[in-house]
């Protein structure tokens, strides 16, 4: 059995943080992905699809996704279903994402340094700044993944895990 999505689109709001009762992090999103044809009027059309995420993840979503910025999302369809207050039974099917992607730099703020090349490329959650995650040895490689460079290993702890 296989249940995997890949989508690529913009959100059309700003992501929802919300957390459970027990403290769990949980945010959604709507990401608009183009159809690959035309519609007979010739205007392209679009789904609107429902983006969960959770713990860490919907956190960083939360603080780095934006109305209308390009993301690509993978992860697995799920249905659910629930008694509204009229009694009936209401069916949603959305998408819990395990891996988001952030395509576009942040359009807002960046003093011109945006990608207007047309190639993307994933934007660090982990920030700028000198400090470089500790590193005293690469400080001219600002707002990259600090784990790109040496293959040493990470210290990341469980509670760091989406799972």
């Amino acid at each position: 059995m296989l249940n995997r999505v890949i989508l690529i689109g913009r959100l059309t709001k700003d992501p929802e943080l919300r957390y459970t009762p027990s403290g769990v992090a949980v945010t959604q999103f709507t990401l608009a992905v183009d159809r690959p044809f035309t519609s007979q009027g010739g205007e392209r059309e679009a789904d609107f699809l429902p983006i969960v995420t959770w713990r860490q993840l919907a956190e960083t979503c939360a603080n780095y996704l934006r109305k209308g910025r390009l993301t690509a999302v993978e992860g697995r369809v799920q249905v659910r279903n629930y008694e509204n207050n009229e009694g009936k039974r209401v069916y949603v099917t959305e998408i819990v994402a395990d891996n988001v992607r952030f395509l576009e730099s942040n359009r807002d703020g960046d003093g011109g340094g945006g990608n207007s090349g047309g190639a993307a490329r994933e934007e660090s959650p982990f920030g700028g700044g000198n400090s470089n995650s500790g590193r005293g040895n690469n400080n001219s490689r600002n707002n990259q993944d600090p784990f790109s460079d040496d293959g040493k290993p990470i210290d990341i702890s469980d509670d760091d895990l989406p799972f």
